[in-house]
């Protein structure tokens, strides 16, 4: 069979794109921390760019999509992409090369653990987070990607996340809320944001990254794929007005950070949805991240819970009221492939959509918890007070983000 030349250059450059969101999350997240703290937040977005990528190559794709242990997981029959062949398809319908796919679904792996970072900011060993990463993705994101997406049980249960939003959002927001119960709060007062303009540009690569990482997942261009993409950009859009116009009401200005926050929420939120819901119900899914998220977010200020930047309120809240919706407003009548949702008479598919997002969180939470407690035997995970008020950057990597003469 013939690759599909224009759906190929497509996937080639939605595949970019995603990689280009990696990137993305370290300027996001280096302009929310302090000075002080910049190289070390980026640095763990940059270094699981190689990390995941050596994993990805030698057990990981092969994990989430070659074979089938007891629904879990995959088996390594494709480990080091054995017995794929520059010129195999991805499948009958979806006449890519199955080496772009293998790329794709790579770039996806790499953003999500780089995720979890945002929420033990200024506070965690390098060493110690090099050993979460690793086995977060074996034990947390490559079983979570076979079942959903490579065949797995809950792929045979009827489960749908158009982008991951059980894979990527739910699990990593969970994992960050167990990171900042396990490691506990900073020892110096938080700093504020120290580049917002840093975080503009980090919001806007995730924006322009998250069109491959929706429409993308479409694996070729066709009507769906346009679908994806404007709801995307519906969602993002009303959510952070939707965050803007609240914080504005409660505080009696309108924060840029919060526009741009707010945007990142209604990403994460559509994110499970974007090719199986409507334009009109995309809209109330970007209202409804806004709210939601928001109030997460005030919660967890009102609990005292220090998710630095606040990832749990976001990707974990995001992602899982993401499911829930496309558990209410998904409709076959946009997309056959998909399935009725409450709206439209499909109770079981709501229910195994809810019932799907929660049995991801619980797990991502224990078994995070659990890992990091087990790192802290080997290698401690959490930085001595000493050097949270020296500052990451100097402690750990030798280096700064800025030199002042």
């Amino acid at each position: 069979m013939e690759f599909n030349t224009g759906s190929t250059g497509f996937m080639l450059i939605a595949t970019s794109l995603v990689m280009l969101m990696t990137p993305g999350l370290a300027f996001f997240y280096g302009g929310l921390v302090g000075r002080k703290n910049v190289i070390t937040i980026m640095m763990q977005s940059f270094v699981s760019m190689g990390i995941t990528t050596i994993m990805w190559y030698t057990v990981g794709y092969s994990l989430c999509f070659s074979g089938d242990v007891g629904g879990i997981i995959g088996n390594l029959d494709m480990a080091f992409l054995r017995g794929v062949s520059i010129t195999d398809v991805l499948s009958p319908t979806n006449n890519v090369p199955l080496l772009v796919f293998v790329a794709y679904q790579m770039m996806f792996a790499i953003i999500t653990p780089a995720l979890i970072t945002g929420a033990f900011a200024d506070r965690v060993k390098f060493k110690a987070y090099i050993l979460f990463q690793i086995a977060w993705l074996l034990f947390v994101y490559f079983p979570f990607a076979h079942m959903v997406w490579g065949g797995g049980i809950l792929a045979q249960w009827g489960v749908l996340d158009f982008a991951g939003g059980i894979v990527v959002h739910a699990t990593a927001g969970m994992a960050a809320l167990a990171s900042v119960f396990f490691v506990g709060k900073r020892h110096c007062k938080p700093s504020e944001p120290h580049n917002v303009p840093l975080i503009a540009m980090g919001t806007a690569l995730l924006w322009f990254g998250w069109y491959g990482f929706n429409a993308g997942s479409e694996l070729r261009v066709d009507s769906i794929t346009a679908l994806a993409f404007i709801n995307t950009d519906i969602a993002a859009s009303f959510a952070a007005i939707t965050w803007l116009a609240i914080e504005w009401i409660q505080t009696g200005k309108p924060r840029f950070i919060g526009l741009l926050t707010g945007a990142v929420a209604g990403l994460a939120t559509i994110t499970p949805a974007a090719g199986f819901i409507s334009t009109d119900k995309a809209v109330i899914v970007g209202i409804l991240a806004g709210m939601i998220c928001y109030f997460a977010v005030k919660l967890k200020n009102t609990l005292q819970w220090d998710d630095a930047l606040d990832v749990w309120g976001v990707h974990g809240v995001g992602g899982i009221l993401g499911v829930a919706c496309l558990g209410i407003f998904g409709s076959t009548a946009v997309n056959g492939a998909g399935a009725d949702g409450l709206l439209f008479g499909g109770t079981t598919f709501f229910l195994v959509e809810v019932g799907a997002v929660i049995l991801a969180a619980a797990y991502a939470f224990v078994f995070s918890y659990l890992l990091l407690k087990l790192i802290n035997v080997i290698t401690p995970v959490r930085v001595d007070d000493t050097d949270q008020d020296f500052g990451l950057d100097n402690a750990i990597h030798g280096e700064q983000a800025y030199y002042f003469n």
